[in-house]
């Protein structure tokens, strides 16, 4: 009888981290992917899952864009020779035309950047960024009002 081979997880689309946050705080209009600059020691953390997106945000500076205040743990197993620093920048990986975009949005309109979800894709990370504006705190209230009555119908159908 022949073997059965292992599934290898697919690297396609599989999620990292997640930003939950970010879609109550902020209004978001557009989505653009950016590939992350990261060293050797944060993808093996990656690949354990030890990041935190929560805080962080997209800081623009001489038309290039960085990923601030995301906290990737270093592993207990990392080597002893690198020097690991969990909360610094990473640079992201964009078009220029998407960089010059987003310059002219968040510079002009009052946009923010805000970082959504860290994923794998063919091997490789990437990190989807949100071009949006903060919400009120009418529109917050309004957004958990609506929420919560979907819920309730979806409930009442079921029954």
């Amino acid at each position: 009888m022949a073997k059965t081979k292992k599934k290898k997880p697919a690297d396609g689309g599989s999620t990292i981290a997640l930003n939950r946050k970010a879609r109550f705080d902020y209004q978001i209009d557009e989505r653009f992917e950016a590939g992350v600059s990261l060293m050797g020691w944060e993808v093996k953390s990656l690949r354990a899952g030890k990041i935190q997106l929560n805080d962080s945000y997209v800081f623009l500076r001489n038309a290039e864009a960085y990923l601030v205040a995301c906290h990737i743990s270093p592993l207990l197993s990392a080597s002893s020779h690198v020097q690991t620093d969990p909360m610094r920048m990473r640079k992201l990986l964009m078009h220029r035309k998407e960089l010059n975009r987003l310059v002219g949005a968040v510079e002009r309109k009052g946009f923010t950047l805000v970082p959504m979800a860290l994923y794998w894709k063919n091997g490789r990370v990437k990190l989807e960024v949100g071009l949006g504006k903060g919400k009120k705190e009418h529109d917050k209230r309004a957004a958990q009002k609506d929420r919560d009555w979907q819920r309730d119908k979806q409930r009442d159908l079921r029954r």
